[in-house]
């Protein structure tokens, strides 16, 4: 396979997704309506892992301007109040993970789509919405192979979610989880589909399948109405940038955890790394000790932008992070104990013929979010509110119109050297971990994208799939960085040869000569694709 194109270039965690996308750019699409083909897709091909009952982030890089961001994250309904919760019987508890009261927040996905329609209408893009939904729609009616990855997640959650209303109807087939290489359909969504490439994406917020989602999120219990679907619009926003040495780096905006990835990348250039060895003890150590920092200054202060008290730039000033950086220290792990939360999510990457460049990041949290499938519409409606607290004096706490946490954050760095590579990863907290591993491996490091992915990684806490805190590593590494890591302090445990724990990570480089690179993750099912 050829690794290295001219005229445009995606990756995705699921080939067919980047296969959509490579289809829309050798018919003259750019970079932003390409994406839009491959989200469409991905929610598809790739159920588990994310919908379009869910939120989603942009980071978008025209050659000629700044980077821009798009929020495309939904807020809690306007129902959903301390009071409410209260009156459930969870007035003392978190609120439930799964079922009508965790789908408490809008699905911003479709929005940011069409948000990044109207940037990609400013490049002269005229793509018809229905060629860009087109792949999505004929897969989910002709219906799509199981993956591994489908078949292993539904399994493992099918007894938690069976109960939720549509589940067991969508997602099984003969009450059991759908094979590996079945065939699997989702008719109900292609009809979706289909109606919103017809009468335009905003229908899903103000029009019949707007109507339809409040019904049937009614009808299960959610306090998601029509007024709370007609109230949303995507919002675009100045990413947050750190001045690295070797060149500027871009990430999202809180309510995310952006500055978290960029906080242990300025630490890290703060401390230096040069003569480690990229699969050594010491540099995961410092990796990982620059994470700690920064979670800690996420925990502190990154909510909705409108709730928090300080500016999440501001977080990254020079003062900041030599601080953090003087507290790191080379021969011994500070004390951790942290209860992580799992995520599900897909990132994607496009770049196109005039070098323009996405980082897209689309998810619905939890394997499935909420579990439940709205029946009219087929769409699977996320749990991210689930990451309110129900504590009224907490740094989350819910309250009607507020944007939940997001551990979502798509990445891009402008390198000093002409380079672009927008990157990223799925993995709720081990999203900033693996970015750092992508990031540092081959800026720092010199490895290509396929190098810097496919070698072993490490994961600092839980994420989905991991009932612990500890520190994982994927077996790979040589057994002396286990012993180096326990020295250090490190409560150590052993994955997986190539463990999903760790993210589907992908990164695309596009030279200054104009030459197009990437990786993509063989954890994941994903491809690079390019011409």
């Amino acid at each position: 396979m050829r690794s290295h194109f001219q005229n445009g270039i995606a990756v995705a965690p699921h080939a067919a997704a980047a296969d959509a996308a490579l289809s829309i750019l050798r018919e003259g699409g750019n970079a932003i309506e390409a994406m839009v083909a491959a989200a469409a897709t991905i929610a598809v091909v790739y159920p588990h892992m994310t919908a379009i009952g869910g939120d989603a982030f942009w980071l978008i890089h025209d050659p000629q301007k700044m980077p821009i961001a798009i929020d495309a994250c939904g807020a809690a309904a306007q129902r959903a109040t301390l009071d409410f919760y209260r009156q459930q019987g969870f007035g003392a508890s978190p609120i439930p993970a799964r079922g009508p009261l965790a789908a408490n927040t809008v699905a911003g996905t479709i929005s940011g789509w069409d948000a990044a329609l109207e940037v990609s209408r400013s490049w002269r893009g005229k793509m018809p919405l229905a060629m860009l939904l087109g792949d999505a729609v004929a897969r989910a009616r002709e219906g799509i192979l199981v993956t591994n990855s489908q078949f292993a997640n539904t399994a493992a959650k099918q007894v938690e979610l069976s109960q939720q209303p549509g589940f067991a109807e969508s997602f099984l087939v003969n009450g059991a989880a759908p094979a590996s290489g079945s065939r699997f359909a989702m008719p109900r969504l292609a009809n979706t589909l289909e109606y919103l490439a017809k009468a335009g994406l905003q229908d899903f917020y103000r029009g019949d399948i707007s109507q339809s989602i409040a019904k049937d999120l009614a009808s299960v219990g959610s306090p998601v109405s029509r007024q709370d679907l007609v109230d949303h619009a995507a919002l675009y926003r100045e990413p947050l940038t750190v001045k690295h040495s070797l060149g500027a780096l871009y990430n999202m905006t809180p309510p995310t955890q952006g500055v978290v990835s960029l906080l242990i990348l300025a630490i890290l250039d703060k401390i230096g790394l040069k003569g480690l060895d990229p699969l050594g003890a010491e540099y995961v150590h410092l990796c990982v000790e620059a994470t700690k920092q920064a979670f800690a200054i996420r925990d502190k202060y990154v909510t909705d932008p409108a709730d928090m008290t300080v500016h999440a730039q501001s977080l990254l000033d020079h003062d900041i992070v030599s601080t953090l950086a003087a507290k790191v220290k080379r021969d011994r792990a500070a004390p951790w104990g942290k209860n992580a939360t799992p995520g599900d999510t897909v990132w994607m990457g496009v770049i196109d013929r005039a070098g323009r460049a996405v980082s897209f990041i689309q998810s619905i949290y939890h394997e499935f979010g909420s579990g439940i499938v709205l029946k009219e519409s087929g769409i699977n409606w996320q749990n991210r509110g689930a990451s309110f607290s129900l504590d009224p004096n907490a740094l989350l706490a819910i309250k009607p119109g507020k944007k939940p946490f997001h551990t979502l954050n798509p990445a891009l760095a402008l390198f000093n050297d002409g380079r672009v590579m927008p990157y990223g990863t799925m993995g709720g907290d081990g999203q900033p971990q693996t970015q750092c591993a992508v990031f540092t491996r081959i800026a720092n490091f010199g490895m290509s994208p396929q190098e810097a992915i496919t070698a072993p990684r490490w994961l600092l806490g839980r994420t989905w799939g991991n009932p612990s805190d500890t520190l994982k590593l994927e077996s790979r590494f040589d057994a002396s960085v286990f012993e180096g890591l326990r020295a250090r302090g490190h409560q150590v445990e052993s994955l997986a040869e190539f463990d999903e724990s760790v993210g589907h990570a992908g990164a695309l480089i596009r030279a200054r000569d104009g030459a197009l690179t990437g990786g993509y993750d063989p954890r994941s099912d994903g491809g690079v694709k390019g011409f």
